[in-house]
């Protein structure tokens, strides 16, 4: 019996450094070259940063609900909305609105839907204000929200971490500040959740 348990231990042990082994930074993710400090030293802090006009991030998005859903409450989860061009930035203004206004439930998944499933353009900010609105969002109120002191600081704290993590495409998962997780070197959008939970552990680890 004893042996059984000792050989159960082994393939155990043998099974969970093969994993280790399997990611490896430069091959399955990016090291930072200068950490970018995160908000609570107590927790691990995994950002997304990602754009509503990116159909990666669309078809990632379930997978990461999901996903999220699971984490512990030692690990922090945030969102970051980049701003490749002029055209992302009212989507951007539209999610940090809608975060404040603590709306994201009504407004994240069909954001992405109206995008790609239903494939509707938001030429404007009024634009959004509108199918807002018919998802239960005060129009008024993330009106003044997307032109605010406190969305302006978010977009600009958004753009300076951007810089500061490298990112160079989205999806890009970002765990405590020192290392990029991509679908490329992560092997798909399930990959980099297997590597972002390898990357988490190894901070934990670290604490």
């Amino acid at each position: 019996m004893f042996r059984i348990l000792a050989i159960g231990l082994l393939m155990t042990l043998t099974a969970v450094t093969a994993q280790a082994e399997e990611y490896k930074a430069g091959i399955n993710y990016d090291v930072i070259a200068m950490p970018v400090p995160t908000a609570d030293k107590s927790k691990v802090e995994v950002v997304e940063a990602f754009g509503y006009l990116c159909p990666h991030c669309a078809n990632f998005e379930p997978l990461l609900h999901s996903w999220t859903a699971r984490l512990p409450a030692d690990v922090d989860f945030v969102r970051i909305p980049v701003v490749f061009s002029r055209s992302w930035e009212p989507l951007a203004r539209a999610y940090y609105s809608s975060d404040i206004l603590n709306g994201l439930d009504k407004t994240h998944q069909a954001t992405f839907d109206a995008l790609h499933k239903e494939r509707r353009r938001f030429n404007s900010m009024d634009d959004l204000a509108n199918y807002y609105a018919d998802l239960g969002v005060d129009k008024e109120k993330f009106t003044k929200m997307t032109q605010s002191f406190a969305v302006n600081m978010r977009m600009n704290q958004g753009a300076s971490k951007v810089k500061g993590y490298g990112i160079q495409g989205v999806p890009t998962l970002v765990v405590n500040g020192k290392y990029l997780v991509t679908a490329d070197k992560a092997g798909g959008h399930a990959g980099m959740l297997k590597v972002a939970e390898y990357l988490i552990e190894k901070e934990k680890n670290a604490l």
